[in-house]
């Protein structure tokens, strides 16, 4: 077994738990790009095991009550069947140089949009931050979600969201969450991900079905990704349900650029200077984006001042109690 893949697959796998994203986003380029696997064989290895990981995260989020399974069923009204179409456009594709180029190109379009969508949920969940800071947005539910299942928006997101899995194994998590960002904005950040992570089971599940059955799967590739995933997927899902993820997706969002680029064949020179004027413009957009939002520009002092303002209702409360 190739311990190298076996610790990728761990790593990813507590992006995957702590965040919802970050499967088929991260690991099938890491399998392209650092292990030199075809782009169809690491779409496919990187689905069934995706298919055994995702219920294990889903279980933790169960048991926590984070989870909304009526749109959860909805999803998979859509995303079961589109997952397995999009898995036979590839093999009536045929399994060719030109399909192999086809799905990588795809993948890197597919990891843009997933970097792309982080970016607009950082941002969602700011506004919404400040609305409900203002009074004008409404309170965040603490325990199961109470929503209103929207059926048809739900299943559109669910027929998308399964193309886009079952042909590039990317989207899973990134493209449908930011999808019930917008479809369901009173869902918090932990039952997002949970009811995410749920939801991709049948979807993923599907897709790797339709890999294995025709698709080019590599169970030499796939065991070690399982042997990975297991423990690091229930490692991440515990931390989600007491961490906030926010340092995470921006990695995350910054090695989603990366690995698109490299995807889709930008000149080094050219993707060196993406990144950097990212690293370097990125923060300062936010800070001004903060700012405009009514709060401090680094999160560090808002969160100092959280902690300053419960020492002292604390202290104020302790020092009520003893007269």
């Amino acid at each position: 077994m190739d311990l190298n893949l076996a610790l990728t697959a761990f790593g990813v796998a507590i992006v995957v738990g702590l965040t919802g994203m970050g499967g088929g986003a991260l690991m099938t380029p890491a399998l392209v790009l650092f292990f030199g696997v075809p782009p169809l064989a690491a779409v496919s290895s990187d689905l069934v095991a995706s298919a055994v990981m995702k219920p294990v995260g889903s279980l933790v989020h169960l048991r926590r009550r984070t989870v909304n399974l009526d749109v959860v069923k909805w999803l998979a009204v859509g995303s079961v069947p589109s997952a397995f179409c999009g898995v036979l456009v590839l093999k009536w594709l045929g399994p060719g140089e030109d399909v192999q180029q086809m799905v990588k190109t795809a993948l890197g379009f597919a990891l843009l949009l997933s970097a792309i969508l982080l970016v607009v949920r950082a941002y969602l969940r700011l506004a919404e931050r400040a609305r409900s800071a203002d009074g004008r947005g409404a309170e965040l539910p603490t325990e199961r979600p109470q929503v209103a299942v929207r059926v048809l928006p739900t299943v559109l997101l669910g027929i998308l969201g399964g193309i886009v899995v079952g042909m590039t194994s990317v989207g899973s998590g990134s493209l449908i969450i930011i999808g019930l960002m917008l479809i369901y904005p009173g869902l918090k950040a932990n039952q997002l991900v949970g009811t995410d992570l749920l939801q991709a089971v049948p979807l993923v599940f599907a897709a790797a079905v339709g890999h294995t059955l025709f698709g080019d799967l590599n169970l030499g590739l796939t065991l070690p990704l399982v042997l990975g995933s297991i423990p690091g997927v229930y490692l991440g899902a515990m931390l989600s349900s007491r961490l906030s993820g926010g340092f995470v997706r921006r990695a995350l969002a910054f090695v989603l650029l990366a690995s698109a680029l490299k995807m889709l064949s930008v000149p080094d020179p050219v993707t060196a200077g993406i990144l950097v004027a990212a690293l370097l413009v990125a923060p300062l957009a936010w800070m001004y984006l903060r700012r405009q939002k009514g709060f401090p520009a680094l999160a560090t002092v808002e969160s100092r001042r959280r902690r300053e303002a419960a020492a002292l209702l604390n202290s104020t409360s302790g020092i009520r109690g003893t007269l």
